[in-house]
């Protein structure tokens, strides 16, 4: 072990979308803040596509950044999306040379994937040049990129223990489950500071209700449904999307004035979203692996409806995995109605105790320290000994 090393040089692989970027971003940090507390510097390249993500992620942190050529399968069987898919995939090779090249000139002691097509050219020149390999798996099964990174990989570091059986035989012996890094910021949480900027009330329930940055149609459509039944019983601070704001407040001014004061539409949570997960006592949501590694992280009871269809059902398979604990109430496919979502979610806000129970089952399956436990794992394999 080279303890007395000052300077980790790390190559990242990661993006697409936030649920691969952010993750890495995550794991980034809490890498560089245990090597700091040693005086050890830390060097990172971000490798990715020109309009990826990650790209504008690593400049928006000051990382420096290496595009490369990728390519995506589409799982579509249209003409035009096989079409698209089998010009990406004569990409691969030069991405894979590409990569190759740069790590051999840079050597970097470690590199970190965090899936998704942009990472598979990285992970498989890591296995060409030597490089060890730590893979990262957000969701309960693999991902196309991971499935196939997971035989060259080092280890492999994965969020959930069901993921195991889709492992190679080999593979598994270098698993390890660390969970899925979220911001360490979202458990610093403080709700009366969240009350006191949404305008929330103490003695109330606080369901916070997000289909994410962008919000979702198909949640703001059933909440709409179900708002004033909904209202009589709670207050709601509902992440609306940006371009649905203007809707959620026009139904809010048709609301009988006692009601209207429970229903605060935002745009989006652009600042203390910690905040706003402490005041949550109950959270609707989409299913995406991001939102549940905070959920539980968090300890927060959930109604969960996934996004259908999503790659390998990933979110349903999520929802489903957090109900069958008793975490969550999951509205998959046909379930997810008006007077599913009513009887789902007047119970739990009729009865405390119940919450109560899912918050202790969620947290049962949560893993708040799984950045601090994956950056671990990564400066492990490059060689440093804290």
């Amino acid at each position: 072990m080279a303890r007395h090393r000052t300077t980790v040089r790390l190559a990242v692989a990661g993006g697409g979308t936030g649920g691969h970027t952010y993750p890495a971003l995550t794991t980034i940090t809490a890498v560089r803040e245990q090597l700091a507390e040693h005086g050890i510097a830390l060097e990172v390249t971000w490798y990715g596509t020109k309009a990826g993500l990650e790209a504008k992620v690593a400049a928006q942190h000051g990382i420096g950044f290496r595009p490369l050529a990728a390519g995506k399968v589409r799982r579509s069987l249209k003409p035009a999306a096989l079409a698209r898919t089998a010009l990406d995939l004569l990409k691969v090779p030069y991405g894979i040379a590409q990569a190759a090249a740069s790590l051999a000139r840079h050597r970097p002691h470690v590199v970190l994937s965090t899936g998704g097509y942009v990472a598979v050219p990285v992970g498989l020149a890591a296995a060409l040049t030597r490089r060890r390999l730590v893979m990262h798996e957000q969701i309960t099964t693999l991902g196309l990129a991971n499935r196939l990174l997971a035989r060259v990989a080092t280890d492999v570091a994965l969020s959930h223990p069901s993921s195991l059986t889709g492992l190679p035989a080999r593979a598994r012996r270098r698993a390890t489950v660390t969970g899925n890094p979220i911001r360490p910021v979202l458990l610093t949480g403080d709700a009366a500071r969240a009350r006191e900027r949404h305008g929330l009330e103490d003695a109330l329930p606080t369901v916070y209700v997000t289909g994410g940055a962008q919000g979702a149609a198909q949640i703001n459509r059933l909440l709409a449904a179900v708002l004033p039944e909904l209202l009589e019983h709670c207050q709601i601070l509902h992440q609306t999307g940006p371009d649905h704001l203007t809707t959620a407040r026009t139904r809010a001014s048709a609301l009988p004035p006692a009601l209207a004061a429970r229903y605060h539409p935002v745009g989006y949570v652009a600042e203390r979203l910690e905040d706003v997960y402490a005041a949550a006592d109950l959270v609707i949501a989409r299913s995406g692996a991001g939102t549940l590694a905070e959920l539980t992280a968090l300890a927060k009871p959930a109604v969960l409806i996934p996004l259908v269809p999503t790659a390998g059902h990933e979110q349903q398979r999520g929802a489903e995995t957090l109900a069958d604990a008793g975490a969550a109430v999951a509205l998959v496919a046909d379930q997810a109605t008006e007077a599913r979502l009513l009887d789902a979610v007047l119970p739990l806000l009729k009865d405390p105790a119940r919450r109560a129970e899912m918050a202790a089952r969620s947290a049962s399956l949560g893993k708040p320290d799984a950045a601090r436990r994956l950056a671990a794992l990564v400066i492990n394999r490059a060689g440093i000994t804290l």
